[in-house]
This record gives C-alpha cells, sequence and structure tokens, in this order.
C-alpha cells in the first residue's frame, strides 16, 4: 500500500495526510540518501527516487522510497522523522515523526521559468496597465509603491492575474493580466484584478506575506475591491443580435 507525506495550505480534515515544507539542498544523490537512512533504521525501502514534487514529500509503497530532494541535507533530526514515518508502526508514532519534521524551518526555493513576453500586439494595453498602476498608486497608497513591470498574458487561462516578487539576482518584480480576462470581462474587471495585484505587491513591499489573510481583506476593503482571492464575474454579452444573458464564473486572482 502507499503511504504519503502531503504539504496542504490549509489544515487537512484526514489526520495521515501530514503538513510538511522543503528546500533545496547539497547535491547527493539518491543511493546516498538511502544509506543515510538505512544507518538510521531505514528497514523497509530498497530504493530512494529524488523528487521534486511540491505537494507530496515522502511517500513510499512496494519497497520504493520518493522524497523531495530538499531532504538530502536535512540534519539527522529530520532524518531520523523520516525513517518514523516510514517505519512507524502506528499514528502516535508517524505522528510524533511529523511534529520533528514541521518543527525544523525550511525555505521554499521555486525553480527558475522563464517568463513570457508580452505579444506586440498586446502592448498598448500593458501600457494602459501601466498607467493605471500610477494612477492606483497615488490614490490608493500614497505614491509609495514601485513602479512595476505590466505584463499581458495570453497563457493566464483560469487565472485572472498574478504579482511576481523580485527575485534577488534575477527577475525584477511585475503584475501579469490574463488578455483573455480583459477581452472577455472588459477594463473595470482587469482594473479591479490589477488593484487585487497591488494589494499583493504593497504585503510584499511591507514586508508582509502575500497570501490572501486577514490583512489582505482589510486592505481591500480599504481600497474598495472584493477581498477574496476568487469573485464571480459577469461575461461580456456576444455580438449575436437577441444575446440576453450573461454567463457568470468564478475566476481565480493571484
Amino acid at each position: 500500500m502507499l503511504q504519503a507525506l502531503t504539504r496542504f495550505f490549509r489544515r487537512a480534515s484526514d489526520e495521515s495526510q501530514l503538513e510538511l515544507t522543503f528546500s533545496s539542498a547539497a547535491p547527493v544523490d539518491a543511493d546516498g540518501m538511502l544509506a543515510r537512512l538505512t544507518a538510521l533504521g531505514l528497514k523497509r525501502i530498497s530504493r530512494v527516487q529524488l523528487t521534486r514534487n511540491r505537494n507530496v514529500m515522502v511517500s513510499f509503497g512496494g519497497g520504493v522510497m520518493r522524497v523531495h530532494e530538499g531532504y538530502l541535507a536535512a540534519p539527522e533530526p529530520v532524518l531520523r522523522a523520516i525513517v518514523g514515518f516510514v517505519e512507524g508502526r502506528t499514528r502516535a508514532d508517524r505522528r510524533a515523526a511529523q511534529r520533528v519534521i514541521v518543527s525544523h524551518p525550511i525555505a521554499t526555493m521555486a525553480p527558475a521559468t522563464r517568463r513570457e513576453r508580452t505579444h506586440r500586439e498586446d502592448v498598448g494595453m500593458a501600457d494602459q496597465l501601466t498607467e493605471w498602476h500610477a494612477r492606483y498608486n497615488a490614490r490608493h497608497f500614497h505614491g509609495r509603491l514601485k513602479p512595476v513591470s505590466m505584463r499581458v498574458s495570453r497563457r493566464m487561462k483560469s487565472r485572472l492575474g498574478h504579482y511576481s516578487a523580485a527575485v534577488p539576482g534575477g527577475d525584477a518584480a511585475e503584475i501579469a493580466i490574463s488578455r483573455s480576462h480583459v477581452r472577455r470581462h472588459g477594463w473595470p474587471e482587469a482594473l479591479h484584478t490589477l488593484l487585487h495585484e497591488m494589494v499583493h505587491q504593497w504585503q510584499d513591499e511591507t514586508g508582509r506575506p502575500i497570501d490572501h489573510g486577514a490583512t489582505f481583506r482589510a486592505k481591500c476593503r480599504e481600497v474598495g475591491i472584493a477581498p477574496y482571492a476568487r469573485r464571480v464575474l459577469a461575461t461580456r454579452p456576444g455580438r449575436a443580435a437577441g444575446a440576453q444573458t450573461l454567463g457568470r464564473l468564478a475566476a481565480r486572482e493571484g
């Protein structure tokens, strides 16, 4: 039977789903990891596979354990906890292992990705978003937000927009807005999304977590937008004569 240790952002109702974070680590291979864990008492596993899965941190079945590569440089108590999760015979054993694992702070390192560029036909749209960013900055944030790059995305389908924080030594901060969102729902809704992402920018630049928690919701109310990660949107009527209804959908903002 496959057993898995899974990371969740919210508390899971199933106690077998355990919260966990991960990090990047020094380059040690899977065989080295197996040797370290075996020395600490691992018996049921004959092969280790390293993964980069951001949700399932540790899973095992059929003598094979899949473990995120972020644990390669973990200290011995964390490795013992992984062994305890695999070898534990009771729920209490595994919960004890969980407490050790989650008590160890681990930073997340996202894989490097190449950002999409604004299509040349959408540059005018990006310029308008830049102008609105300046207006909203002055109106709602006392002009304290930094200018950021605006990108119109043709890849975004399920998301309306996204704020990306600057990466040290890498990409600058930017706000991306879905092109299909602008075309389907119109500028008023797109500008609502822009302001939503500017609240995330405010969180970032003031040292707050970038999330949809209580501080985010309070700031949204302050600037006059819906304080939700998802909102219901009305699609604009089609051009065909006699179109009477508006389709509605729940869409996600970054």
